[in-house]
């Protein structure tokens, strides 16, 4: 009963509400990974994300997500900081990584770096501001006004572990940094990103049901008589008061990072299956209910999780390369509801890993990086020998989206599928690609 009054939660929230707030990190440290046309199918027909975050501005990915409605946020290197304080690069910039994209494609914001702060290398802090003004110049000039501009920051940055009401940034980078920054983010209407990291913080192990939103005695904030039952309310609300205590608690806060491993070795022992179903599990519920933290009451949160995929060429422990809420086939690591057509969730106090359906099939997709060139070209061969194409023209199944890449993606597939589904017959000139992952998306269904 458990789970099922879990899922109609999750479902009467996504139906009645105008946006689920619920997006995922989109990373690609792997080489096992289905191509951004595919994910992108996936993540608009299968799942309950609205958006996706990236950590570059892949012109492939952002090609694949064209017309699909799923707002994207890309992602400036860190690197790159102190260059794009020339607003003349700036705006190159933008000509190059946002304009031959939008509208087609959904760019919401623009990350300018990651966790900057927590570098510590002052050629990046130092220019963080000048460079967030300076593409959001840029993008003026470009006629893109409702692209914002931010960056994310790691919850390190208070002066020390304190309640949540007290709580402020450090100093030395209250006024210097913060304040600039959310200045900046009051007057463009752009967004404070933070990624609240239960999974790090300090003693864990003596606060490990606190993090996981499991059954604790809490904390109690005797200066506003709240009491917190989960860390992850705690950090919200630290942040806020942080932030209101320089004069900006109305800039909204948007959850760019958060999420739990699923496996770990030795050195990571609370990255297990069991951990990140309670911590996802609960932390979806409490997304999509709306219900907001106790110092901000019924307030919707737009959040990341970390991530979309197992990556099993990150660097680090073991545990980095397991943060996937699916695997490489698009079966899900475990089931937490983030799939539009799971029938159940598991409680989260008695976990079981997803099973993989084995889909028995083979289909041909084009590789990442094809030119439009190219893929009209495919597009046009296998129409021009005899394949049904019908249903990817006006009207058709898969008329929509109405891009090359996806009616080059069915037109591919279904050359391969009626010439014989050989290594041949999926070449197209070194550009296809064999997979085991349906690309099939709402009522269209490949061959």
């Amino acid at each position: 009963m458990t789970a099922i009054f879990l899922l109609l939660t999750i479902f009467l929230h996504l139906f009645t509400t105008s946006t689920t707030a619920l997006g995922v990190n989109y990373g690609m440290a792997a080489d096992n990974l289905p191509s951004p046309f595919v994910v992108a199918n996936f993540v608009k027909t299968q799942t309950i994300f609205d958006s996706v975050k990236l950590f570059d501005t892949n012109p492939d990915v952002l090609r694949a997500f064209a017309n699909t409605g799923i707002l994207l946020t890309v992602t400036v290197g860190n690197g790159d900081i102190p260059a794009l304080t020339n607003t003349v690069v700036a705006r190159r910039w933008v000509a190059q990584n946002i304009s031959p994209f939008y509208p087609q494609t959904k760019i919401k914001y623009i990350c300018v770096g990651s966790e900057v702060l927590f570098s510590k290398n002052t050629d990046w802090i130092n220019n963080l501001v000048p460079a967030m003004r300076s593409l959001h110049y840029a993008l003026f000039k470009a006629g893109i006004q409702d692209v914002k501009v931010t960056t994310a920051h790691a919850l390190n940055i208070f002066r020390r572990e304190t309640l949540p009401s007290l709580m402020r940034f450090m100093v030395g980078y209250d006024q210097s940094f913060f304040a600039p920054i959310l200045q900046f983010h009051h007057r463009t209407k752009s967004p404070f990103m933070v990624n609240p990291y239960p999974y790090f913080s300090a003693n864990l192990s003596r606060r490990l049901n606190y993090a996981l939103f499991k059954p604790n005695r809490g904390v109690y904030d005797k200066y506003t008589r709240k009491t917190y039952t989960n860390m992850f309310d705690a950090l919200m609300d630290s942040t806020y008061s942080a932030m209101k205590a320089l004069g900006y608690g109305d800039v909204e806060i948007v959850i760019g990072e958060t999420g739990w491993p699923s496996q770990g070795d030795a050195s990571s022992p609370f990255a297990t299956m069991e951990n990140a179903i309670s911590y996802n599990g609960h932390l979806v519920k409490e997304i999509i209910s709306g219900k907001g933290t106790p110092l901000m009451p019924n307030r919707k949160f737009e959040t990341y999780m970390f991530s979309l995929f197992n990556e099993n060429q990150k660097p680090g422990p073991l545990a980095e390369k397991y943060w996937g809420l699916f695997k490489p086939d698009l079966t899900p690591t475990y089931n937490i509801g983030l799939l539009r057509s799971e029938q159940s969730v598991p409680t989260p106090t008695n976990p079981s890993p997803a099973t993989p359906a084995p889909s028995g099939k083979s289909f041909c997709v084009p590789k990442i990086g094809v030119s439009y060139a190219q893929l009209q070209s495919n597009l046009d061969y296998a129409c021009g020998q005899g394949i049904d194409c019908t249903t990817i023209q006006p009207g058709g199944a898969c008329y929509e989206p109405n891009t090359v890449q996806a009616h080059a993606a069915f037109a591919m597939n279904s050359y391969y599928r009626t010439k014989g589904e050989s290594y041949f017959t999926c070449d197209f000139a070194g550009t296809g690609q064999i997979t085991t992952s349906d690309p099939s998306y709402g009522n269209c269904h490949y061959l």
